[in-house]
């Protein structure tokens, strides 16, 4: 009997109605694994579609999907997904099909794997390239602990394989020959085209005809390797290597890291994956296996259409393929995102020595703006936020203005170049942080929490964060004038500004002053980036109770705006600071130091992300859990007047 999930619309086929694990997938036979993949597909569809979130890429591992769990023994076989936007199928197949309607909604499942989740989620995940070398990290600890019969698998893409961490991965287990098999889940695509020389190589491995017919011939041995005897082993593979030296010389970039390489083959055909994955599991030492597939397989619209866009599409329709989007009455502030891609094409237009820097990000940071109108000037350098800090500091060093833009929470994979390859050496890099703050859905792998704390810290950097769509231009015009200046950051959130009418002449901003938005006499409200505006929001609902509240944007939390601090540290007793960045050592932090060093006494109250990780759910449920809403900004507003009411009574 099929299971309805979650209301009309959500119903799994008469076979993945029957999976509630594995061991159940496990008592299928071969040849009904195909029916299961195109029910799995079909339910994926029907659930991102009304319930968003991320889809082409699920999609395109449907059958990689099925095969895995129907050969190997999971979870005590430890499979680990990379990045994990790929996952969807393996939660669904692992437990939690009757809770995917949760999926990345407050309070559900992640929309990554994630360890307090489910035994099946072998290794928390978010950001690139970490598979290969968290199973190579489970393949030797098996191996020290005298464990002969547990596998262990990382699946990673084709655009994940790019980034540095992955190459020494491979290159640590070729001399540990550990019990490891890397799928190679080659689609062409990350989240937008993948770039570089390792994607030209593999597009030649998949291309070579020659190749093709051999191989095909040497699974077939494999297949039937028991025929040769005791000695079958030893002949399969120098059969193999020797069709592989003499037609594919390519294939040793892989086999010179001592992995033995097998495909391509395809990603798209379950029964075949099921096989090869069965002939290949037992062979010792690590293995990868190229399997080709294709994001957003089974969907036509996907398959047709922009492979970027339908990434993570948002609700749509799924029999016209049409994009839901609710369209208001009146006009929208633009996306942060987007006021950079325009602004910096502005700002290049006339400043010849500015370039354009992001790793892999080119659509989610909008520097494909500057990518369509002056592609010799904006570079992707794909899955590599450690190259693309190195890399903008190479361009500094020869003149040139680079505008590093970069999620905040990818940054932390580039800390070190940040401070050893830019500051240290005090070159003009333009760091733009986007996603600053909670990012909503996606979680506490993308919250950028930590960057106002990380960047305050090091020398010759200077800090800053703009409240809204103007603040950013100026910001952005103010950082490229002085090329003397040093590094110079410049974070904000993830959606949308404030503004419309958002296209403002450029003002310079002095480096490190804030600004007064309003004056008052009861408590004073100092805040930084868009919080702002929930601070003004707050503002306007405790005047209509006559509490008069001053708003400061300190815009700097490096340098701190020392003239505005004694002012306010002068005038009130009451304090709160605000901020979307995590409260140790943030903007707050650095309020206090102030405080401390000039011999100041008053009562602050921090507001920001407490030293936690935040989990998903849309950005105004998370600033109210965290406490810096428009209603929490103003009950904290209240609650610290009304210790000084009881205060004075007690007196």
């Amino acid at each position: 009997m099929m299971k309805i999930v979650d209301g009309p619309g959500f119903v799994p086929g008469d076979l993945l109605a029957q999976i509630n694990s594995p061991a159940d997938l496990k008592k299928l036979s071969k040849e009904q694994l195909t029916q299961l993949s195109n029910e799995l597909r079909q339910f994926i569809i029907d659930l991102v579609s009304v319930k968003g979130g991320h889809f082409g890429a699920s999609l395109g591992v449907v059958e990689l999907t099925v095969a895995l769990h129907y050969v190997f023994n999971t979870p005590y076989d430890q499979l680990v997904w990379d990045v994990g936007h790929q996952a969807y199928g393996h939660k669904i197949l692992t437990g939690r099909r009757d809770v995917f309607h949760t999926n990345r909604k407050y309070k559900g499942i992640s929309g990554f794997p994630k360890r307090s989740e489910s035994n099946y989620d072998t290794f928390g995940v978010g950001h690139s390239s970490t598979s290969i070398g968290a199973a190579l990290g489970m393949a030797v600890a098996s191996r020290y602990l005298k464990i002969k019969d547990k596998q262990h698998i990382a699946v990673i893409g084709d655009g994940s394989m790019t980034a540095g961490m992955a190459f020494e991965a491979m290159n640590h287990a070729g001399v540990e020959n550990a019990n490891l098999l890397v799928v190679l889940n080659d689609n062409c695509m990350s989240i937008d085209p993948n770039v570089g020389a390792l994607k030209e190589y593999l597009t030649d491995i998949t291309t070579s005809h020659t190749y093709n017919k051999a191989k095909d011939k040497i699974w077939d041995l494999l297949g039937k390797i028991s025929k040769f005897g005791p000695n079958a082993q030893e002949i399969a593979s120098k059969i193999e290597n020797a069709v592989k030296t003499s037609l594919l010389k390519q294939s040793n970039l892989f086999e010179s890291l001592k992995f033995r390489y097998f495909g391509p083959v395809d990603g798209h055909d379950v029964q075949r994956l099921a096989t090869v994955l069965a002939d290949i599991k037992d062979i010792p030492g690590p293995k990868i296996l190229h399997v080709l597939t294709k994001k957003g397989k089974g969907y036509k619209f996907a398959e047709q259409g922009n492979e970027t866009l339908w990434h993570a599409p948002g609700v749509f329709n799924k029999e016209t393929g049409e994009i839901i989007k609710v369209t208001p009455k009146n006009p929208q502030p633009p996306k942060y995102q987007d006021v950079f891609g325009h602004t910096i094409v502005e700002l290049a237009e006339k400043n010849l020595k500015i370039m354009g820097i992001t790793p892999a990000m080119p659509s989610g940071s909008s520097l494909n703006i500057m990518m369509k109108a002056m592609p010799d000037r904006a570079v992707d350098v794909g899955i590599a936020e450690q190259h693309a800090v190195t890399f903008s500091a190479g361009l500094a060093t020869q003149g040139l203005l680079p505008f590093c833009n970069i999620y905040s929470s990818f940054m932390q994979r580039a800390y070190d170049q940040v401070v050893h390859d830019v500051a240290l050496q005090k070159l003009k890099v333009v760091f733009c942080l986007d996603r600053g703050g909670l990012a909503g859905a996606d979680g506490p792998t993308h919250h950028g929490a930590f960057d106002i704390a990380y960047f305050r810290c090091i020398p010759n950097m200077i800090v800053s964060a703009p409240m809204n769509e103007e603040e950013l231009r100026n910001l952005m015009y103010t950082a490229q004038l002085d090329e003397t200046q040093g590094p110079f950051s410049i974070r904000y959130p993830r959606g949308n500004g404030v503004m419309v009418d958002w296209k403002t002449p450029f003002k310079k901003l002095e480096i490190g002053k804030g600004r007064k938005i309003k004056d008052g006499k009861d408590v004073a409200i100092l805040s930084i980036g868009h919080p702002g505006n929930l601070v003004t929001e707050a503002i306007t609902k405790l005047e209509s109770e006559n509490i008069s509240v001053a708003h400061y944007d300190m815009r700097f939390a490096k340098p701190i705006d020392e003239e505005m601090l004694h002012e306010v540290f002068s005038k009130f007793k009451k304090v709160i600071t605000v901020e979307d960045g995590c409260i140790m050592g943030g903007m707050g932090s650095a309020v206090l130091e102030f405080m401390a060093d000039n011999n100041y006494s008053a009562q602050v109250v921090r507001l920001g992300i407490p030293d936690n990780f935040i989990e998903h759910g849309e950005q105004s449920e998370l600033y109210t859990e965290c406490g810096f809403s428009p209603e929490e900004i103003a009950k904290a507003t209240k609650e610290i007047l009304t210790e000084t009411s009881k205060k004075k009574k007690a007196i």
